[in-house]
């Protein structure tokens, strides 16, 4: 029971993750498939949290380190950014929500749900990183002895990645949608999708890599004895 209940949070973390790549390319699909995306990510969003209500519930027991202070605080952005993205989603609907519409509210609602978009993509991204070591502990099990070249391997491919995105990240000005220096997104119609969820699943690998980094950081931190 506890391998099925597992194998169904791996699905919709995976689901998750597939749905907020194929937001980003707004324009790049149609607007109908957008909103049924997007729909569906808060539908795995719930699911997501009624899987783990243990830890919701224990967010106010027991001793915070700098770790779990980390974590609950990436979650509640996370949660607060999702929201405003599916709020001001449903202002600018065209096809599911049409009927609802706020008078003045349209260019309100598009820069905060660029704001939340491209923020839930780092917040997101960074949660998974410091939860990337499940996926190589399960990794670890498909082989019976452990091997330093196949380690080595996965390393050098996981930089690489890491660098290609930092690349993407750069050449699909990423930075400055986070910070609002730019209002619209552009689009290179000519180029496909592909390519862009190419780039855009690299970005979100290079900020995994951060996030599980930073984790080996913060448990070490928060290992270390107090002096004195």
């Amino acid at each position: 029971m506890k391998n099925k209940r597992f194998i169904v949070k791996i699905l919709i973390d995976i689901g998750m993750t597939v749905c907020l790549l194929l937001l980003m390319p707004y324009s790049l699909l149609s607007e109908t498939a957008h909103e049924w995306i997007g729909m569906a990510m808060l539908a795995l969003f719930i699911s997501h949290h009624i899987l783990n209500r243990k830890w919701l519930t224990s967010i106010s027991k027991g001793k915070y380190n700098a770790f779990r202070v980390t974590q609950t605080v990436l979650v509640i952005i996370m949660f607060v950014l999702l929201m405003g993205s599916m709020i001001s989603g449903v202002l600018l609907s065209d096809h599911i929500f049409k009927r609802i519409e706020i008078s003045g509210a349209y260019m309100t609602a598009r820069q905060i749900h660029m704001f939340c978009a491209y923020w839930g993509l780092v917040v997101m991204s960074l949660h998974l990183g410091m939860h990337w070591n499940i996926v190589v502990v399960m990794a670890g099990r498909l082989w019976k002895n452990p091997s330093v070249i196949r380690k080595w391997v996965a390393r050098i491919v996981a930089v690489t990645t890491a660098g290609y995105g930092l690349y993407a990240f750069c050449g699909r000005q990423i930075g400055d949608y986070l910070f609002m220096r730019i209002h619209f997104v552009f689009y290179h119609y000519e180029e496909g999708v592909f390519p862009f969820l190419i780039d855009y699943l690299t970005v979100m690998i290079l900020i995994a890599f951060i996030g599980y980094y930073g984790r080996l950081l913060l448990k070490k931190i928060c290992k270390r004895k107090p002096k004195g």
